[in-house]
């Protein structure tokens, strides 16, 4: 026995190590785009929209390819939407048929993707971009949401996990840069879309050897096996560790009903135990204001992703290797998500391991709550803050700064200078990971684990919704506006202040629950004194 757990440990590590390369090589592929779109336009994609005209005074062309940035920025906006707009069934199929079934859809609907841009071509099959695209995203994201559960392999350091697959996932933007590098080199876009069709086999083996048929409990209960089982190892229904757990939650539940549900000021308070639903969930103001904070800067990311080619072209004066050199830099740095997504994920998880703040019993006696625990049984902490409240108060922190960078990103992208979008394709990798990381940590820290798929996927099918604004955007700023973003980029700008009121929200909620706990919890004789 001693020895499957040996192997469990070194599953735990080799499904950790795998899954980050997985989000790092495939999943969030379709957000290099920019990268894509230059090759795309070499081989002659949508190239019937351009227009040829000849300059007053001049014998020289001048094209007109207005129509055909439209045609790629279309096919950006519909295949970004999709990736969350398909993330609330996504999330379904995940907390309804487990961790096997929606992996295998995942697979065959990435792989039906990455075929149908092989065998698209220039002539007749542009449009098939469209549905090309679509179904990488969205094959991506579901390969994405069935590896974040794997923080709950390590308790200590979940939300680091969490974080740090969404910089994966990131960063895998730059698979796009190393397409359109080896397509400069002579190999051709269908040898290349060819190979990640192949590599679908990894994902494959890896569903069957390294993640579970269900999903991975939180907490984890002891000697938890997955996969191939090594001798008669303990295997686990998730479910049934759900409803055991919820049992016994509501025992504890009755037997301290009398001392929690009334304090002496007469108010009710919530017990800290009880299993909140989805639909209060949904309509609480933790999850309003989280999708405010999460549309306001996606909108902002993906207009920016979206038009970047256009963008470097105005500013490069349309020329051809100033706009290469630009792109290459800006691929380059998405590989720095996943360096960037870790510190964000220390940020949340920075007062694990340490005592919480203990409360004081009716009687006057101090009651301490343990800080980690592996062991599925629940101890109800009445007297002092929880695990979820200090995780709670931990994420003010990383929620201000992640909507501080997206400030000073909106900033530098409305500054029309060439240079600073060096600067600019920083901040952008740096608030992308920060973002995306921190958002799938707090649901999983703000909302019970039992509705997290539903609930990760409801918030990016809302800000799906809202991104929607930046083809309308797109549209504005090649028609009436001539070309020149300003105006887009300011407005943008001053929305992004919204998501300001999120941190500060958790803040005051935090605050006035130390202070409620603090005052229900004194002893009788303080109160009286």
């Amino acid at each position: 026995m001693q020895g499957c757990v040996v192997g469990s440990k070194l599953r735990f590590w080799l499904t950790l190590v795998s899954g980050m390369l997985e989000c790092l090589c495939f999943a969030g592929v379709v957000f290099g785009f920019a990268s894509l779109v230059f090759v795309l336009k070499e081989d002659g994609f949508f190239s019937e929209l351009c227009i040829s005209n000849l300059e007053i005074n001049s014998s020289l062309p001048l094209t007109d390819c207005t129509s055909q940035d439209e045609q790629f920025s279309l096919v950006f906006t519909i295949a970004s939407f999709l990736n969350n707009f398909l993330s609330l069934v996504n999330g379904f199929l995940f907390d309804r048929f487990g961790t096997f079934m929606t992996r295998l859809l995942a697979i065959f609907v990435y792989t039906t993707g990455t075929l149908l841009v092989a065998f698209s071509s220039p002539a007749e099959l542009s449009l098939m971009l469209f549905p090309a695209l679509s179904c990488i995203g969205v094959g991506g994201m579901l390969l994405l949401i069935t590896n974040m559960q794997v923080g709950n392999l390590f308790p200590a350091h979940r939300s680091t996990i969490i974080t740090i697959y969404n910089g994966a996932f990131d960063s895998s933007s730059a698979v796009f840069l190393l397409i359109k590098v080896l397509h400069e080199q002579g190999v051709s876009l269908r040898s290349s879309f060819l190979f990640l069709s192949i590599c679908s086999i990894i994902h494959l083996m890896r569903t069957v050897l390294l993640m579970p048929k269900t999903h991975i409990p939180h907490p984890l209960p002891d000697s938890y096996t997955y996969g191939v089982n090594c001798g008669r190892a303990n295997a686990y229904d998730v479910e049934q560790i759900d409803d055991r757990r919820e049992v016994m939650m509501r025992v504890s539940l009755e037997g301290s009903e009398t001392d929690t549900a009334t304090q002496d000021n007469g108010t009710e308070t919530h017990n800290v135990g009880e299993v909140r639903s989805f639909q209060s969930c949904v309509l609480s103001w933790f999850f309003l204001w989280h999708l405010v904070w999460l549309s306001i800067m996606q909108l902002r990311l993906y207009l920016f992703i979206g038009t970047l080619n256009p963008t470097l072209e105005r500013l490069a004066n349309n020329d051809p290797g100033l706009v290469s050199r630009y792109t290459n830099a800006f691929a380059m740095t998405q590989l720095c998500g996943v360096l960037c997504a870790p510190w964000n994920g220390f940020l949340l998880d920075r007062h694990k391991g340490k005592p919480r703040a203990a409360g004081i019993s009716p009687s006057g006696a101090e009651l301490h709550t343990s800080t980690c625990s592996r062991s599925p049984h629940f101890v109800l902490p009445a007297a002092g803050e929880t695990e979820q409240e200090a995780d709670l108060r931990s994420s003010c922190l990383s929620l201000f700064l992640t909507s501080l960078q997206s400030l000073v990103f909106s900033v530098c992208v409305s500054i029309p200078v060439l240079p600073l979008q060096y600067l600019t394709f920083i901040l952008q990798v740096l608030n992308r990971s920060f973002l995306y990381g921190g958002n799938a940590a707090f649901i999983s820290i703000a909302f019970p684990a039992c509705h997290f798929g539903k609930l990760y996927g409801l918030m990016m099918s809302l800000s799906a919704v809202f991104s929607l604004l930046q083809y309308p955007c797109f549209s504005l700023v090649k028609g009436p506006l001539g070309g020149n973003p300003f105006y887009v980029d300011v407005t943008l700008t001053l929305l992004t202040l919204l998501a300001f009121i999120h941190p500060a929200y958790i803040f005051v909620h935090s605050r006035n629950r130390a202070r409620s706990r603090k005052k229900n919890l004194q002893p009788t004789g303080q109160k009286e004194a």
